[in-house]
């Protein structure tokens, strides 16, 4: 009699381990990462909401936590010619830990645009105050070392991410996923 149920019980355990890993398995919102609910301070001190706030389209979010990071974002700003191609909608996001007080805020913020005040993307500057751990974590990045390259679709999912400097292999895949996005 035992060795009858032997080969029943082990379909049924492979069966409810197969359920398990099913269930248990991350998705690809956990492994990709989403763009946190924040809010982002525009030139003018114009607020908006992230990510409901992004086009209709996805977006290209060049994500920055430090200033020495400047030049990688720059880098895909030239590498993409993101001046010259308005096919991609694309936004320069600077992560700044919330320093707590209103006042504070905003001295930030007006050293940050009086930075970039002769620069010609200051439309696409973006500040947003917020816990930068909790930025990194939430949007799938690996760390604050270097810039993160994000491709956000409009509901706020990371559809593709890379980080640091221009890479041409790099750019070709962003490229196919905001084209393969935008159709």
């Amino acid at each position: 009699m035992k060795t009858m149920w032997t080969p029943t019980l082990s379909w049924l355990a492979a069966v409810a381990a197969a359920l398990v890993f099913a269930f248990a398995a991350p998705s690809e919102l956990t492994v990709m990462g989403r763009l946190p609910a924040v809010t982002a301070n525009q030139l003018g001190h114009r607020t908006i909401a992230l990510p409901d706030g992004l086009p209709s389209r996805p977006t290209l979010a060049l994500i920055g936590f430090a200033r020495t990071q400047r030049g990688e974002i720059d880098s895909w700003v030239q590498g993409l010619n993101l001046h010259r191609d308005d096919s991609i909608a694309w936004m320069k996001m600077p992560v700044l830990s919330d320093p707590g007080s209103p006042s504070a805020r905003k001295a930030a913020l007006e050293r940050l645009f009086e930075r970039h005040s002769g620069r010609t993307d200051t439309a696409r500057l973006l500040p947003v105050f917020t816990d930068r751990d909790a930025f990194v974590r939430t949007a799938g990045l690996s760390g604050t070392e270097h810039a993160g390259i994000l491709v956000v679709g409009r509901d706020g999912r990371v559809l593709a991410r890379v980080e640091g400097h221009f890479d041409e292999n790099k750019a070709q895949a962003l490229r196919e996923t905001l084209l393969a996005e935008n159709n």
